[in-house]
């Protein structure tokens, strides 16, 4: 159905908005009859789950290790710390967002509901802290404990940084970056089944719970929209207040990487452009920028964060599921470490969602829900992903005295662009 020539040239993302439609027109057209198709969409699921925590394992040490040591040194924990900072504003945000929406409210998917409460998570924070560090790495892998590996991860690649200062250990830097390089062609092999998949999920959450599952998604399209404007608002504000910039040059600056990443959908596209106009229009110096976004472009993803912590509480709210305080915060938590692991491969936050709803003792179906609407999510999420990296640039190169303020007082008509979009 979704194989052959003809969708050679449709996007992946494309195509598994058509596999929702034709899931949900079987689920309602036959009901509970072809609700056994479900196996379909639960083989994707377990080949999709296999290797997303190898995935973000390799991704977190490649990015880390492949650092020159100044870079891991003073520049890098500035950009570290804006990294941090601007996402789990983000992902809290996102959190608050949905708390004043509600999209999932008022509908209740009672045949898909697993448990009253959001599940696993401790009410001692003590206890939630040390559960972030591992006993043991391969019990960890096992377990596909994300945080855990993260954690261990990001030790193992600081030190594989420090180790190979002279070039001793580059053949386990290589080895890693082959091995991250062979994940990424699995995932994206597996996404290819992602239309047939989603569209099996589909039929059964429609077979079973009919047409009322469609009116949360525009509600949780309005929330994230309604999330990003607030971000990109406040966002914008404190740079331009913290680098000493107009507002209106910051602005005026950003237009093209805005217009860029909305309609590619794509932070990988957008990095050229991204860069270019970091450099021409807002000032940054070309060391920064070469630095700054392409590792933010791996390791910093302010809006996905914002996207799984909202899809979270909404699918929460879907099964009627209660939220504690300390699931709150693990749901914070985990949407900004999630991040760590972001490697661009189609259907990013599709992928994204099946580390962070498992661990939250969510259904693994629940994914299906929100898939079918993952390319207009997907414009949002990179809006926010590059303006967060840029935005990073900028607030690095004032520190580092390497903002040249200059293009902000210049009309956008007298910077010319390298290149014609």
């Amino acid at each position: 159905m979704f194989g052959g020539s003809n969708l050679k040239h449709i996007s992946i993302t494309a195509q598994i908005g058509i596999g929702m439609i034709v899931g949900a027109g079987l689920g309602l057209a036959f009901g509970p009859k072809i609700a056994g198709i479900q196996l379909l969409g639960n083989i994707f699921l377990r080949l999709i789950q296999m290797a997303v925590v190898l995935l973000i394992f390799g991704a977190v040490i490649e990015a880390l290790g492949s650092l020159k040591s100044d870079q891991l040194g003073r520049l890098g924990g500035k950009t570290a710390m804006w990294f941090l900072i601007t996402t789990l504003i983000a992902a809290v945000l996102g959190l608050a967002i949905g708390y004043a929406v509600n999209p999932g409210n008022g509908i209740k998917l009672a045949s898909l509901s697993t448990s009253g409460t959001v599940a696993k998570a401790s009410t001692n924070f003590s206890q939630t802290v040390l559960d972030f560090f591992p006993t043991n790495i391969f019990d960890a892998l096992a377990k596909g404990n994300v945080i855990q590996v993260i954690i261990f991860a990001i030790l193992f690649g600081i030190v594989l940084n420090r180790a190979n200062k002279d070039g001793k250990f580059n053949q386990v830097l290589s080895l890693v970056k082959q091995m991250n390089q062979l994940t990424v062609k699995l995932v994206m092999l597996v996404m290819k089944l992602a239309p047939i998949g989603i569209a099996a999920l589909m039929a059964w959450v429609t077979a079973t719970s009919g047409i009322k599952v469609i009116l949360p998604l525009l509600k949780f399209l309005t929330a994230f929209g309604l999330g990003s404007m607030t971000f990109l608002i406040v966002l914008f504000g404190f740079i331009s207040w913290y680098a000493k910039v107009p507002l209106r040059g910051l602005v005026r600056g950003f237009s093209r990487i805005i217009l860029v990443a909305f309609t590619t959908t794509s932070s990988a596209i957008s990095l050229p452009i991204e860069m270019e106009d970091a450099e021409g229009r807002l000032g940054v110096e070309k060391s920064i920028s070469q630095l700054v976004l392409p590792l933010g472009m791996a390791l910093n993803s302010n809006g996905l964060a914002m996207y799984l912590s909202l899809s979270c509480l909404t699918l929460t709210q879907l099964y009627g599921m209660s939220v504690s305080p300390m699931s709150m915060v693990k749901i914070v938590l985990l949407s900004v470490i999630a991040c760590l692991g972001t490697v661009v491969v189609p259907g990013g936050g599709l992928v994204a969602l099946t580390i962070v709803v498992p661990t939250l003792g969510l259904p693994m179906q629940s994914i299906a829900v929100l898939a079918g609407i993952d390319w207009f999510s997907g414009m949002f999420r990179t809006v926010l992903n590059v303006v967060g990296d840029t935005t990073t640039a900028i607030a690095v190169a004032s520190d580092e005295k390497s903002l040249n303020r200059e293009p902000y007082k210049v009309p956008a008509n007298k910077l010319a662009p390298k290149h014609n979009l």
